[in-house]
């Protein structure tokens, strides 16, 4: 369920980043209450009606009395876009409560964190939450196209000064260095390979992340990942005709949304979490068509025999595609 949020503040981090400040009134405290990691669906206008996307929260429960979110730029990022050109202070957004799993299970941990880009902001949140509530020592490695793109910086400079011997802060600047390979990462990360790993970035930088922690000697069951938005396949405009609650609704697609994109915005209420393709909550069953999921850690073999897909990573390969949430 969307609840409309006041911005109370607009931050802009870098030429291509800002943050969102939001005030929450108290009748929905406890309904936006959160762990660090977490992220918040934003609906916004898109495409002739609207689309949902998730942004990682930068702020912390535990040191920060307001929510805040950080938006970087997606070149024909309906939604970033939009974002960083029209929302100011005092502007009211519709908001998911909190949601996703991309969060450490003990501030006591010591941990290994490797960020990408805005891959930052989910991690900024699990920093100053370790240094404020927990015992953890944390080593960051983070990597950006050049010193103009590091979102944080300062105050990643500022933690590191007051507590030198909990946190670490490696940047990799591929103005300097080049793109980061696994074999130029792996030995920053050899020195830690018995903590958890926490991984965010885009999909080119998680690839490169998994294989330097496996260089390392990092095991897999101990790396924990979280994606942003991934290349969508070619796709095509098409019609779906959704099945929800008993009723069947014939709806325009077009190209490039994500089905469940498409159902929001419709003014349905489907099912649904992390849209990240990690947890089924909005699997429903293909009965028509075809589509192809943008990204999938969920669903095996056998759930494709049974006809099943990801609303939030499906997008359309036929001209009509029917599904169903019965």
């Amino acid at each position: 369920m969307f609840h409309r949020l006041r911005v109370a503040e607009v931050i802009t981090e870098t030429a291509d980043a800002h943050s969102l400040v939001l005030s929450v009134p108290p009748a929905l405290a406890a309904a936006f209450g959160y762990l660090p990691g977490q992220y918040l669906t934003v609906r916004v206008p898109g495409g002739g009606g609207t689309v949902a996307r998730c942004y990682s929260l930068s702020s912390s429960p535990h040191t920060d009395a307001d929510l805040k979110i950080t938006v970087k730029r997606v070149r024909d990022g309906q939604a970033s876009n939009w974002i960083c050109d029209h929302v100011r202070a005092g502007a009211e957004l519709d908001l998911a409560p909190p949601a996703g799993t991309f969060t450490p299970s003990s501030l006591d941990d010591d941990l290994l964190l490797l960020a990408g880009g805005s891959g930052i902001t989910p991690v900024m949140a699990i920093i100053k939450s370790v240094l404020a509530h927990g015992r953890g020592r944390l080593a960051l490695v983070y990597a950006n196209r050049d010193a103009a793109s590091v979102i944080f910086g300062a105050e990643l400079a500022a933690l590191g000064d007051r507590h030198p011997e909990r946190l670490t802060v490696t940047h990799w600047l591929d103005d300097e260095r080049g793109a980061p390979r696994g074999a130029d990462l792996a030995p920053l990360l050899s020195p830690y390979a018995e903590r958890e790993a926490f991984v965010c970035g885009p999909e080119p930088f998680v690839v490169v992340a998994r294989e330097a922690l496996g260089r390392a000697g990092v095991p897999e069951d101990r790396i924990r990942v979280e994606r942003f938005e991934s290349a969508l396949p070619a796709t095509q405009d098409a019609t779906a005709e959704v099945t929800l609650d008993g009723q069947t609704h014939r709806l325009p697609w077009p190209a490039g949304t994500r089905l469940l994109d498409l159902i929001i915005s419709a003014g349905l209420n489907p099912p649904f979490s992390c849209r990240q393709g990690n947890c089924g909550a909005c699997a429903c069953r293909l009965l028509a068509g075809e589509v192809e999921l943008v990204h999938n850690e969920v669903l095996e073999e056998e759930d494709f025999a049974d006809g099943y897909i990801l609303a939030c990573q499906a997008v359309a390969r036929s001209g009509t595609v029917a599904v169903t949430y019965s």
